[in-house]
């Protein structure tokens, strides 16, 4: 891959991330620092792209800059993993598990959601 690929992965993995710090922000503020619901949304919302980016983009190039950088950016596996921890640690257990098991089955199904949407559209 080019240079220009290279910077371009960069700067939309930014952009990823900053759209990530956001969406957390903007959720814990309305609805408070309980449950990481803006995590969540992010995740979901990534996996659910992700699904389409896999079912719509052919170019190798727009994967890995779409899906990898920008969609790699906005998601995170390591912040899913630190809050799933904190609750676990802090005896919300049961916070903890719905978090880890419900961010991974509505992952997948988002994601695959997301598949057969854009085979449907194509």
């Amino acid at each position: 891959m080019s240079a220009v690929v290279w910077i371009a992965a960069g700067a939309l993995g930014g952009l990823g991330a900053l759209g990530r710090a956001l969406v957390d922000l903007g959720l814990r503020r309305s609805l408070g620092p309980g449950f990481p619901y803006g995590i969540l949304v992010a995740n979901l919302t990534g996996a659910f792209a992700e699904g389409v980016v896999i079912g719509a983009i052919d170019s190798t190039t727009a994967r890995f800059l779409v899906g990898g950088a920008l969609l790699g950016g906005y998601t995170t596996f390591s912040t899913w993993m630190l809050d799933t921890l904190a609750m676990w640690r802090d005896g919300r257990r049961r916070l903890a598990a719905i978090n880890l098991l419900g961010s991974l089955v509505a992952g997948a199904a988002v994601a695959a959601l997301g598949w057969s949407v854009a085979h449907a559209i194509a």
